[in-house]
């Protein structure tokens, strides 16, 4: 029986040289990723075995390689996290991917911003 499952790696820090200005890629910033990854594991739930659920250690590679390549945008290297990911990924039902970058030089007081994208097979 398929079990429709959600499964959360949340607050994934990286420090990374994104952004449209050049002193950002100079000095970098602070950055948190989210993945949600809606996969069916009834098998592991049954077999206790890594290889027929989602891997935590491969969504964390597949985050920390995207985020050490350089992107102007944060919605092209989220963009190449979903596609990291989903190439990975057999069971995937929906796959969410938020990107969240730390004070970002606005001129303002920002604590934050963010680009969140679903991927639907």
């Amino acid at each position: 029986m398929p079990i429709d499952t959600l499964i959360t790696i949340e607050g994934i820090e990286c420090y990374a040289h994104h952004g449209c200005m050049e002193a950002e890629g100079a000095i970098g910033a602070r950055y948190h990723v989210d993945v949600y990854v809606w996969a069916d594991v009834h098998r592991a739930v049954q077999t206790d075995n890594l290889e027929d659920t989602v891997d935590y250690v491969m969504v964390y590679n597949v985050v920390k390689a995207q985020m050490a390549i350089r992107s102007k945008l944060i919605e092209h290297v989220c963009g190449r996290i979903v596609d990291g990911l989903k190439d990975e990924m057999t069971a995937l039902s929906k796959l969410r991917v938020r990107v969240t970058k730390y004070n970002p030089p606005v001129n303002g007081e920002v604590e934050k911003t963010s680009v969140e994208l679903t991927y639907e097979p």
